[in-house]
């Protein structure tokens, strides 16, 4: 099952915004249709969002008629400025922009059709490769858990916020594919209910043992040493190992450390943004206060109530025992082992 895929000429994603009730797709047409289902979360997770947008890349440069390359290049920036613009905090999305305008800018030996083809070859690439990712950070993930061990797991981080397998679902995926026995405690996530929409969806496909609870109770269950670990994972990360992640990700983190329970992100090395000296350096997308009032639909205060709808937050760096990549478990000091991580090294031993 992949979340998104080239599909007849078209963008195909599952729709996020109604699972579990229905799982449909839609397919998208234009570079413009893409960059609103990506504002709209019907594409949501870091590295689904950047495959997403290499294939929406792919799609403009097919949207344009222009015969010659500079032609062509201008009109694809335009679409990447545009794409860039529907969600400001994951970086994976301005990483696989910027890999397919690099293509174009290298390659302007090759006609305007030649490079049409070349682009949608490098956005399929970017997709097959995020499953090659997610399966290694699996493997090293699922050194991390035993059998019988509770994590605690917020927001959704699986094959619906990647291009399939997923990230720090995708640990626990790996160590259920290995036999090990695990119980995960899924927080809802608010206000959007990833957790409790999109998480349970997947590990009830997996057949993996679930408890979806309240976001406030996460402190609940570390007190009574109900949790053994928790995972998640993440947006964008700054060169120190500050993780930006879904709103709610820094208070599990502090309650954690309060407990002396490891925490772990999950993430690729594309969601590591060297430029970012630290978190206090990302920006977070401030989403409508409908989502909060009124999430799906549901109201749950008036309208005209006020409300504020961060929808991430950061984790400093201190409260994290690892950071979980395709090239192994980076640990303290994070600006040694992420760039270590970034030039393809090996991270184990």
């Amino acid at each position: 099952m992949r979340t998104v895929a080239w599909h007849g000429g078209k963008v195909r994603l599952i729709d996020q915004r109604i699972l579990p009730w229905k799982l449909a797709y839609v397919d998208l047409d234009s570079h413009e249709a893409v960059a609103e289902a990506i504002s709209d979360m019907v594409v949501r997770g870091a590295p689904a969002i950047g495959a997403t947008a290499a294939f929406g890349m792919a799609l403009a440069a097919r949207e344009c008629d222009a015969t010659s390359n500079s032609d062509l290049i201008s009109w694809l920036e335009a679409a990447a400025r545009r794409l860039k613009a529907a969600r400001p905090t994951a970086v994976n999305l301005a990483w696989a922009v910027d890999n397919l305008m690099a293509l174009a800018h290298n390659d302007q030996n090759r006609n305007a059709n030649d490079l049409r083809i070349a682009l949608l070859e490098r956005a399929q690439q970017i997709a097959d490769e995020d499953v090659r990712t997610n399966q290694r950070m699996g493997a090293h993930g699922a050194t991390l858990l035993t059998d019988g061990a509770t994590v605690l797991h917020h927001c959704n981080t699986g094959a619906l916020a990647t291009v399939d397998h997923g990230t720090a679902l995708g640990v626990i995926r790996s160590a259920h594919e290995q036999g090990i026995h695990l119980h995960v405690l899924l927080d809802e996530t608010r206000p959007r209910l990833q957790g409790s929409r999109l998480s349970a969806w997947e590990l009830e496909r997996l057949g993996v043992s679930y408890d979806i609870i309240a976001d406030t109770a996460a402190g609940y269950f570390m007190q009574h040493d109900e949790i053994d670990l928790v995972l998640v994972g993440a947006d964008r990360i700054a060169a120190n190992g500050d993780v930006a992640n879904k709103i709610g990700t820094y208070q599990v983190a502090v309650l954690a450390r309060e407990n002396d329970i490891p925490f772990y992100c999950v993430a690729p090395t594309s969601t590591i943004d060297p430029e970012l000296a630290s978190g206090a350096d990302i920006p977070i997308e401030q989403r409508d206060r409908s989502e909060v009032l009124a999430p799906y639909g549901q109201e749950l205060a008036p309208a005209h109530y006020r409300a504020r709808n961060p929808a991430f937050d950061v984790t400093p760096h201190c409260y994290l025992s690892g950071i979980i990549t395709e090239q192994g478990i980076a640990r303290a000091p994070f600006t040694t082992s992420l760039r270590r991580a970034l030039a393809g090294e090996s991270l184990q031993g």
